[in-house]
């Protein structure tokens, strides 16, 4: 099983050393947030909440991730980094496409594209998206994204994309790989049928369990059983050698770990808190299994 750090709410300056520090201590990948803009109000729960409040606030610090992986990809040479996720809802996927093959360009195809639709209206209103359909907009976006990181002169022609012939240059020398989140059953269905992983929100060992069941039953259904398949889990109940074992188990494949949490340094903590504890959980735990 692979371990990846994730720097959601650290402060910006200091991702750059944390990526160092991940790749020294064997660490697969870091997981970049998104989060385009603070609402003071929303028109929508949080859905990874029990109570539907957003963890963070105004002044929590978030990086444009492709900015965020250009940036750490420049000191390092092995890591990767993979969106997680991107609200793929309100952006337009022709713009997304360059950034995408930018940053896989520049990383030498060290980059992965998690992505979800968006959970509030207002990402959508406010940049010029419709957030009625955003499930059948996000399919057409993502056959758009693939179609214009696949390399040469492509056109596009669906119910909310249209565009004539155009090509971006230089295509990435590997396929960019797609890992889609979601828990609903249309989100299962879309990473089972067109992506190369699942990544998860938040979420309970049992929960998992089933969704990882279910991913299969999917995967099975759409022929591609066979297929290489990453399980990206934020697992918040089974920790420690046995729990990651638990986890490998029933079929996940990368861990989503913030290694300094375990050892009571929080996401807005120090630097070298954070890398001890890093290294920390390296030694303990990543080197171990």
């Amino acid at each position: 099983m692979k371990f990846t750090v994730a720097i959601a709410l650290s402060p910006l300056d200091q991702i750059t050393e944390l990526a160092r520090t991940a790749q020294e201590c064997g660490y697969s990948a870091i997981a970049l947030p998104d989060s385009i803009f603070y609402p003071e109000k929303v028109a929508e729960d949080y859905p990874y909440t029990p109570d539907g409040s957003r963890f963070w606030n105004a002044e929590t610090p978030w990086v444009d991730p492709f900015v965020a992986a250009a940036a750490m990809g420049a000191v390092t040479d092995e890591i990767r980094f993979y969106t997680q996720v991107l609200k793929l809802g309100p952006r337009n996927p022709l713009l997304l496409a360059r950034q995408v093959q930018s940053v896989a360009c520049l990383t030498n195809n060290r980059f992965g594209l998690g992505v979800g639709i968006g959970w509030t209206p207002e990402e959508f209103e406010w940049c010029g998206a419709p957030f009625e359909n955003r499930g059948a907009r996000v399919d057409e976006s993502i056959e758009v994204l693939k179609l214009v990181l696949g390399g040469g002169m492509v056109e596009y022609h669906g119910r909310f994309f249209d565009f004539d012939k155009l090509q971006m240059s230089p295509a990435p020398s590997e396929p960019v790989p797609f890992y889609v989140g979601g828990h609903t059953e249309r989100g299962l269905r879309r990473a089972a049928k067109i992506g190369d992983g699942w990544s998860s929100a938040m979420i309970k060992f049992d929960d998992l369990k089933a969704t990882i069941e279910r991913l299969a039953q999917l995967r099975a259904e759409y022929e591609r059983a066979a297929e290489p398949f990453e399980i990206q889990a934020v697992c918040i109940d089974r920790f420690g050698i046995d729990g990651y074992r638990q986890q490998s188990d029933i079929g996940v494949t990368d861990a989503l770990v913030a290694p300094w949490v375990f050892y009571g340094v929080g996401m807005d903590g120090e630097l070298n808190a954070k890398k001890d504890g890093i290294k920390r959980f390296a030694d303990e735990i990543l080197h171990k299994l």
